[in-house]
């Protein structure tokens, strides 16, 4: 137990220096990295002969390592294209670019659920799809074929307005809550409408303009 809260909390603390990007997604090396790391740590969870101290020193040479690449990719470009290489055409112009999907090593089955995810039936509708170095195809339908926004239409819309949670099963973000200077008193005064303490709010929003939006759920009693 002791050796299992001890490598998590390292293993949390390892993945916070590696940045954002090792768990966003797994591109080559976060690949070897995640692999290695896992089977580091496995062994002396499961082995109660075998050291923690010799793991957790391994894994941090590892680390060090991992964000020497990392930052020899943003320095060096031929080492940058060996660990993210340029994209793959799979398809262009309503064809399919068949040497390629040889090249990215996927089947003619996974292109097309990967287009169905896209809300793609008709593969002659798409102007462009390429496979990422992360492993995602990215797919451009032709402009005849895209949606009609407000500017095709020139309709006049509305600034972007972003909402965010402020209170939380009646807990308060005070950060935001300080980020807008309003205070408790303020906050209070706005959900006074629907809820009289705050510790009784489900959920309350505030948006770029100040206004607040309270959520509440309505309970029925079942009827006899």
């Amino acid at each position: 137990m002791l050796r299992s809260i001890v490598s998590f909390i390292f293993l949390l603390l390892a993945t916070k220096l590696m940045g954002q990007r090792s768990i966003s997604q797994l591109r080559f090396l976060d690949f070897i990295i995640a692999l290695t790391l896992g089977n580091i740590i496995a062994h002396p969870l499961s082995d109660e002969k075998l050291g923690l101290k010799g793991s957790l020193t391994t894994t941090l040479v590892l680390i060090v390592l991992y964000v020497a690449a990392t930052w020899l990719s943003l320095k060096w470009s031929l080492f940058r294209r060996y660990l993210d290489p340029p994209p793959i055409k799979l398809i262009k112009n309503g064809q399919i670019q068949f040497q390629n999907l040889s090249i990215a090593r996927i089947s003619i089955d996974y292109l097309f659920s990967e287009l169905r995810k896209e809300k793609v039936e008709d593969i002659q509708k798409v102007s462009l799809a390429i496979w990422e170095p992360g492993g995602n195809i990215s797919v451009f339908m032709n402009p005849q074929y895209q949606p009609l926004t407000p500017s095709d239409m020139k309709f006049e819309t509305r600034p972007f307005n972003l909402t965010r949670p402020i209170i939380v099963e009646g807990e308060i973000d005070m950060s935001l809550l300080e980020e807008i200077g309003k205070d408790y008193v303020w906050l209070k005064k706005m959900i006074a409408p629907t809820y009289a303490e705050i510790r009784d709010v489900i959920l309350a929003t505030v948006d770029e303009n100040e206004n607040v939006r309270v959520y509440s759920l309505l309970e029925s009693e079942p009827s006899n």
